[in-house]
C-alpha cells in the first residue's frame, strides 16, 4: 500500500477542542490531545498514520475532508453539534467518497431528541457511538479493517 492508502483523517467538530472541561459527567476528564493519541496509536498499531483536524469552524473541516481524497484512505469523525444539523458536511463525506467511521464520545440516542439525528450516519460505514474516548481505538480499528479487507462479513 502506498503512503496515502496507509494514512486516516481524524476530524473532530466544534467544541470538542473543550474536552476535558465541558461537561465532564457526559465527556469525562479526556482531552482532544488524548483523543488523538488514542487514535494515533491504534493506527499505528495497524501500520496506519493519523492526521488530525479539530475546528471550530465548518469550512476548515470541509477543506479538510475534500484534501483527504488525495492523501488518505479513510476518515474518522466526530462531527460534534454538526452530526445533527450540517448537510453540506455529509454531502463532502460522500462527495470524497473514502470510507467513513463516525464516532461519539456520548450515546447521542440517550440524550436530548434532537440529537437522534445523524447527517453522517448514512455515510458512514462505521458507527462507534457512546462507548467513550476508547471508541475512537475502535473506529479506527473497525475502519482499517474495512480498509483492508480484514472486516468480517
Amino acid at each position: 500500500m502506498t503512503t496515502a492508502s496507509r494514512r486516516l483523517l481524524l476530524v473532530n467538530g466544534p467544541n470538542l477542542n473543550l474536552l476535558g472541561t465541558r461537561e465532564p459527567g457526559i465527556y469525562g476528564h479526556v482531552t482532544l490531545a488524548d483523543v488523538e493519541r488514542i487514535a494515533t496509536e491504534a493506527a499505528a498499531e495497524r501500520g496506519f498514520e493519523i492526521r488530525a483536524v479539530q475546528s471550530n469552524h465548518e469550512g476548515v473541516l470541509l477543506d479538510a475532508i475534500h484534501d483527504a481524497r488525495t492523501d488518505c484512505a479513510g476518515i474518522v469523525i466526530n462531527p460534534g453539534g454538526l452530526t445533527h444539523t450540517s448537510v453540506v458536511l455529509r454531502d463532502a463525506l460522500s462527495g470524497v467518497a473514502l470510507p467513513v467511521a463516525e464516532v461519539h464520545i456520548s450515546n447521542v440516542y440517550e440524550r436530548e431528541e434532537f440529537r437522534h439525528h445523524s447527517y453522517v450516519h448514512d455515510v458512514a460505514l462505521v458507527h462507534v457511538i457512546g462507548e467513550g474516548a476508547p471508541g475512537y481505538s475502535r473506529a479506527v480499528s473497525l475502519l482499517i479493517d474495512a480498509i483492508t479487507g480484514a472486516a468480517e462479513g
